[in-house]
């Protein structure tokens, strides 16, 4: 259980190259894109009829209408444990917080006397937001897509979660609870790649959207792909994964602990441990069975921690740890070390960090009111995670009056000239012969 890499004693190689050194889990997206297409297709072609079919031979269900009535909403509200409802209220209001100071404003910028250009910040119309419901229900994803959206001014959203046959062909009850909590009454039945096809294309009472976000499997994935420009995504999400940068001050115990809490999400969840401690890599080491025996998801884990996308990682220090982690762009960062915050202020590449040993991930999954929907696979080199700035676009407003445009009339003609464009500089001197 969990391999060692040894990087200590040389050189380590570039970002690319050491990168390739790490364990991460594969994803095959175009795999599955086979099964995929013919789905999405049936569903654009079919529509309601075709997402009732797939539902029932892909998740047992048969669904006549795979809308969730309002009355099935209120009802998991009202049935929802308060200890639950509690939790909920509280991540809603720990996100919206968080969020709410992503709010961009419109900026106006005075190139010249009479001619300027307003950056605009406009929210997509209408968004689909996608929740998992195979290995666990992700009802705290809910929170994650919805909070930034309705802070983004996003006027229609849509919900999508797989129907549940222990919950009457619904999906969770603690999904619909959460939506109901959020003010969404616009639910459905349907996962996969389908609901990805519904909210494309639109089906049943589903219209189309303009662009869809949230994490799921790699039929999701390969759906948004598909899908892609026709909708906007959020991201191509693979399997998560959890770096941990720790050194001699980290308690194994917590280090053991939070690399089994991400590998219970999927047998496919990358679990890291990079360390310039070996006395630490070994009990984390020692520990790891025990705890992992003791979990209600052990064989999830076992084949996770066992897998290729898993491992312990030594270095020399921790400068040389840096290196590693950046070359891994892990989606959650821990940083357990002497000076944490000091050592994170150094990180360039990763969804999310989560600093000191108070700070794990399942705060962030849950209640710090940071997002937990976040770039993976590496992807946190060049992308972010979801926040209120995913659901806004940026639309430059240019106005110049007669003087402005003269006055940059002789720049415009030679630029169009180098460019071979000479329309371009016609469309600008007509304007002048006419003064």
């Amino acid at each position: 259980m969990l391999a060692r890499i040894d990087l200590r004693g040389s050189a380590l190689p570039g970002t690319r190259e050491l990168a390739g050194l790490l364990p991460r889990a594969a994803t095959d997206i175009d795999s599955v894109m086979a099964t995929v297409r013919p789905l999405c297709e049936d569903v654009r072609f079919r529509g309601a009829q075709a997402v009732r079919e797939i539902t029932a031979r892909l998740d047992g269900v048969d669904n006549e209408d795979f809308a969730v009535p309002r009355e099935a909403l209120d009802r998991a509200l009202a049935e929802c444990e308060p200890a639950l409802r509690a939790a909920l209220e509280e991540a809603i209001t720990r996100v919206r917080r968080v969020h709410a100071d992503q709010r961009r404003t419109d900026v106006t910028t005075q190139v010249v006397p009479g001619g300027t250009v307003t950056e605009r910040w406009l929210p997509v119309r209408r968004v689909g937001l996608y929740v998992p419901g195979g290995l666990a229900p992700l009802l705290s994803s809910v929170v994650m897509n919805v909070v930034p959206a309705q802070i983004a001014g996003v006027e229609s959203i849509a919900v999508a979660s797989p129907p549940q046959r222990d919950h009457g062909g619904l999906p969770d009850p603690g999904v619909l609870a959460a939506c109901a909590l959020l003010g969404i009454t616009e639910v459905y039945a349907v996962g996969g790649a389908q609901a990805i096809a519904v909210f494309g294309y639109g089906a049943g009472s589903c219209e189309p959207v303009d662009m869809v976000t949230g994490p799921g499997n790699v039929y999701v994935t390969a759906a948004k792909r598909l899908l892609r420009g026709m909708i906007g995504i959020d991201s191509e999400a693979g399997p998560t994964e959890v770096a941990i940068l720790a050194d001699d001050t980290a308690n194994p115990a917590h280090v053991a602990a939070d690399l089994i809490s991400q590998a219970e999400h999927d047998p496919l969840a990358g679990a890291v441990l990079v360390t310039d401690s070996e006395a630490l890599a070994d009990a984390v080491l020692d520990l790891v069975p025990a705890q992992v025996a003791a979990t209600k998801h052990s064989d999830r884990i076992t084949t996770a921690l066992d897998g290729t996308q898993s491992g312990v990682v030594l270095v020399d220090d921790v400068d040389a740890g840096l290196r590693v982690v950046d070359a891994y762009a892990a989606e959650h960062l821990e940083i357990q070390t002497r000076d944490a915050r000091e050592v994170a202020q150094r990180v360039r590449n990763a969804g999310a960090i989560f600093v000191g040993a108070w700070s794990p991930v399942s705060l962030g999954d849950y209640c710090a009111g940071s997002n937990h929907v976040l770039p993976t696979g590496g992807c946190a080199r060049h992308s972010s995670g979801l926040s209120v700035q995913s659901f806004l676009r940026g639309i430059h407003v240019v106005e110049y009056d007669q003087r402005a445009l003269a006055e940059v009339a002789g720049h415009i003609d030679a630029l169009a000239g180098a460019e071979d464009l000479p329309a371009h500089a016609a469309a600008v001197r007509i304007r002048q012969s006419r003064r």
